[in-house]
């Protein structure tokens, strides 16, 4: 896994040098190149006033002449010309013509050019920058090299601290990426404990992500323990029940007044016992899933068809199973035997006239029932759970749909649902992997 904290962190430091760096070379550059020129002025001025001091007690002192610096004296009744030292011949001197008195800008190359008049004639000083502007380069250069090698040290010094820095809240990340739960009996794992030395910061974390999963863990434990629990607990006084009733349904003594009620406690039982093995389907975690096997599927459909069938018995409605294909799952049965149940006492409920058909596919299931049917809105929202269209009708509790929808999820079995108002409902529960 990345580290991906440290290298932001460096990265950020990286990008503050590289900005730092180039701010203070361009004010360098503009600092400079704005200031050249003032102490090109500065300096023409001191050579002038040294000359002109020199000049005073000796009358022959040449003007200075160099490479960066030409002087040339005009008497005040003569020609302009060069004085020179040695045998150098005069330069041509057109382009000192026309200047004006004090500074100006050089008119054959860059630099600046100083006319000093005074009493006894005229002293002009040319100046060139050249020499400069190469020393302003190399100054650039030198800077832009002390940056790139700044910005190394830096990026370098930054990433080696962060990494350190880093290093425990990213030990944990990874310790706390890995751990699971469903793994850990005993809360969170060693290896969440903060290391010597990690910081307040990684030490809080953590001591909080240590507490979180201790919490999860007690969460965990109280759901298994409600598992194993409640399949017991709920489901023999259940099968109490269903047993007694079907005794005094069977019991020719039992006037035939109380057959009606007696069916009645047999139609809720079932409803009970479907909805406590859907909720404790769900009430798994996901790691945990119900025995799998190979079955077929017709097998599971009849038997829930056989379950409902004294219900649409009842209603005079017709139960048909279409069977087109013969396909076989390795999974849980009895989650298809739940989500089955629900459908068909879904379609029960909210069927009045004609009958329900149930077709089996090569891969898919059809329940298609003659019922109301629905309208574009209750679609909306009938995986909802507790939705119900008219909340005073006694048909449905209105959390069947929805956890045919959540099983169907869990265990790779989409649900589609399609109806039209006064014609009818069909749900479609489309197979996951089949088993040749």
């Amino acid at each position: 896994m990345p580290q991906g904290l440290p290298n932001r962190i460096r990265d950020a430091f990286t990008f503050q040098a590289v900005i730092a760096g180039m701010t203070l070379i361009v004010c360098v550059m503009v600092v400079a190149l704005i200031g050249r020129e003032a102490v090109a002025r500065q300096w023409l001025r001191a050579e002038a006033d040294a000359w002109w001091q020199v000049r005073s007690t000796d009358a022959a002192y040449p003007p200075p002449f160099s490479v960066n610096l030409q002087g040339y004296f005009v008497p005040g009744d003569g020609e302009l010309q060069a004085i020179v030292s040695g045998d150098r011949a005069i330069a041509n001197l057109a382009w000192f013509k026309g200047a004006p008195q004090g500074f100006s800008r050089r008119r054959d190359t860059e630099g600046v050019l100083l006319v000093d008049r005074r009493d006894g004639g005229t002293l002009y000083l040319a100046a060139s920058l050249s020499l400069f502007d190469r020393v302003l380069a190399l100054a650039a250069g030198g800077l832009s090299l002390l940056m790139v090698a700044a910005i190394f040290v830096v990026s370098w010094m930054t990433s080696r601290t962060s990494k350190r820095r880093g290093l425990p809240i990213h030990q944990l990340a990874g310790e706390a990426g890995r751990w699971n739960p469903s793994d850990d009996e005993e809360g969170i794992q060693v290896p969440l404990e903060p290391r010597e030395g990690s910081g307040r910061e990684a030490q809080a974390l953590s001591s909080a992500l240590r507490g979180l999963g201790e919490r999860v863990a007690a969460f965990v434990r109280r759901e298994r323990e409600f598992t194993r629990d409640a399949s017991h607990e709920l489901r023999t006084p259940l099968t109490v029940i269903r047993v007694a009733s079907d005794m005094i349904a069977a019991d020719p003594a039992t006037p035939p007044h109380q057959q009606r009620p007696l069916l009645r406690i047999r139609r809720a039982t079932q409803d009970m016992e479907a909805v406590i093995d859907a909720l404790l389907v769900l009430a798994r975690e996901r790691g945990v899933m119900p025995q799998s096997e190979v079955f077929e599927v017709v097998e599971v459909v009849e038997e829930e068809i056989d379950k409902v069938h004294a219900l649409f018995e009842g209603k005079r409605l017709s139960l048909e199973l279409d069977v087109q294909a013969r396909p076989r799952l390795d999974a849980p049965p009895r989650v298809l035997g739940v989500m089955l149940g629900h459908l068909l006492r879904n379609a029960w409920a909210f069927t009045e006239t004609g009958g329900v058909e149930v077709v089996v596919d090569r891969d898919r299931i059809i329940v298609r029932d003659t019922g109301i049917g629905m309208t574009q809105d209750v679609l909306k929202r009938v995986y909802d759970p507790f939705y119900r269209v008219d909340p005073f009708a006694q048909a449905g509790k209105g959390i069947g749909l929805s956890i045919v929808r959540r099983l169907g999820t869990r265990f790779g079995w989409p649900v589609a649902l399609e109806s039209t108002p006064g014609e009818g409902t069909t749900v479609t529960i489309v197979l996951g992997e089949r088993v040749a």
